[in-house]
């Protein structure tokens, strides 16, 4: 018999992580849009569909594929009155020997620095250590980004060293620092406890 697997639905104190819907294209073109010039720098280059209907219809569908099949699990920031605020994915989930996935995420700009990535990297690593049963997360970003690095440190990733042309940004490929978070993470920690 085959088990349709519901996608998770995270709440965190101030928001719900959530697989994005049809429903949700208006408010993420208009966050996209209006944070185009905040993101930018940090991301790959904007195709030039990016921010279409055709485009958002898409990334749905996959991001309804890609969370049945378990290999990713893309979520949208939705605060609890509805306002979209950014997205959260914990991608290329490896099983097998690995138990392991990459954290990726965006804020809007409105929204930064106001600790919701925080809030929603937290719910996603719980969710992924205790309820997916991943042994590692990791992640990545460019050395400069000292936001993204922060948000990282204060959720309990630890710096791993750096990845030379790790990936596409901005147009070049770049150079990204790596963390990691491990399920019963003792690194750093000293005592008993």
């Amino acid at each position: 018999m085959f088990l349709l697997r519901r996608a998770p639905r995270l709440v965190t104190e101030r928001m719900v992580l959530r697989l994005p819907a049809h429903g949700d294209f208006g408010a993420w073109t208009a966050l996209r849009h209006e944070s185009r010039a905040f993101l930018t720098p940090w991301e790959p280059v904007w195709h030039h569909d990016h921010l279409t209907r055709k485009s958002f219809t898409n990334r749905v569908y996959w991001a309804q594929r890609a969370s049945r099949g378990q290999t990713s699990l893309p979520l949208f920031m939705v605060r609890h009155d509805g306002v979209l605020v950014g997205a959260i994915t914990l991608d290329n989930i490896r099983r097998g020997p690995a138990q392991t996935g990459t954290l990726g995420y965006w804020i809007g700009a409105p929204f930064a620095r106001q600790g919701y990535m925080g809030e929603a990297i937290r719910a996603v690593v719980a969710h992924a250590f205790d309820g997916m049963e991943l042994s590692r997360i990791e992640a990545a970003c460019l050395p400069e980004n000292v936001a993204s690095r922060g948000v990282l440190e204060k959720s309990g990733f630890k710096y791993e060293g750096v990845a030379q042309s790790y990936l596409q940004i901005h147009g070049r490929w770049r150079n990204h620092v790596l963390y990691s978070i491990l399920r019963g993470d003792r690194r750093g920690r000293t005592g008993a406890g």
